[in-house]
C-alpha cells in the first residue's frame, strides 16, 4: 500500500504531462504530414521562410513554386507551412 501512494503521484504527473504535451504536439505532426502528402500542382502555400507562391510541379522530395513574374524557386516539400487555397 505505501508503495502504492508513492507511485501513483508520478504516474498521475505522467498521465497529465502526455494529454497537455505529448499527445497535441502528435496531433499537429500527423495533420503537417498529411499536408505535405496532399500537396499538389496549383495549390497557393505558403513556405516556413513567409514565401507565398504556386506550386509549379512536385514530386517526391522537391517542388517548383511559381512566385510573381513568373520566376521559379526551387524548394524542398517539407518547407510548406500551410496550403491558402480558397474553398
Amino acid at each position: 500500500m505505501e508503495m502504492l501512494t508513492t507511485i501513483l503521484p508520478l504516474l498521475l504527473m505522467f498521465a497529465i504531462f502526455w494529454f497537455l504535451l505529448i499527445r497535441p504536439q502528435q496531433k499537429r505532426q500527423k495533420a503537417i504530414r498529411e499536408m505535405h502528402a496532399a500537396l499538389q500542382k496549383g495549390d497557393k502555400i505558403i513556405t516556413i521562410g513567409g514565401l507565398h507562391g504556386v506550386i509549379d510541379s512536385i514530386d517526391e522530395d522537391i517542388m517548383v513554386i511559381l512566385v510573381n513574374d513568373n520566376r521559379k524557386l526551387t524548394f524542398d516539400r517539407n518547407a510548406v507551412r500551410e496550403v491558402v487555397n480558397p474553398d
